[in-house]
């Protein structure tokens, strides 16, 4: 009887490992992915029960807001300014997947300028008055989730996802 490993079974045996690592590491990066986008996507709702809660404060009035700055040096009249009496801290407007623009400009998120100063009520979009419960309210300013689709909302009914549905009424 032997003992040990010959050379060559040695090599199928580093052979094996290699081809599971090659098949565990991409499967193991699309959970890393979707764990990032349903973060995200959390992080979203989080930002909409703010909104809802200036909203409150503020006389059912949306905050006057540019759509975002380039750089942290920017304005007050933006998004992270504006609620961040209303949530955690700053972190609450970094998207996990975003790897660059939170750093420059303090928010991973564009606000929906249509919206700005406008009563809840009031709010239309490209003609999206019947539906305005779907129109974009705070989105990621950047595909970090993917393919070119990789971007999530927040509409105007507090609900967040992936998948805008831009239904335009005919006038």
């Amino acid at each position: 009887m032997k003992k040990g490993f010959t050379v060559v079974e040695l090599m199928i045996t580093v052979a094996l490992i290699a081809a599971l690592a090659g098949v565990a590491f991409p499967v193991i990066g699309g959970f890393r992915e979707s764990a990032q986008q349903a973060s995200c996507v959390n992080q979203l709702r989080g930002l909409g029960v703010a909104v809802e809660t200036y909203l409150s404060d503020h006389g059912g009035f949306f905050p006057d807001l540019k759509m975002g700055r380039k750089s942290m040096a920017g304005g007050r009249r933006v998004l992270e300014k504006a609620l961040l009496p209303y949530v955690g801290g700053p972190e609450d407007f970094h998207c996990p997947a975003d790897h660059e623009d939170f750093k420059k400009t303090g928010s991973s998120y564009f606000w929906n300028h249509h919206a700005s100063g406008m009563r809840r009520s009031r709010v239309e979009m490209f003609g999206m008055d019947a539906n305005h419960s779907q129109i974009p309210l705070i989105h990621d300013k950047e595909a970090y989730h993917g393919d070119e689709n990789g971007t999530n909302f927040l509409f105007m009914d507090l609900s967040a996802g992936k998948d805008p549905d831009f239904q335009v009424d005919s006038k």
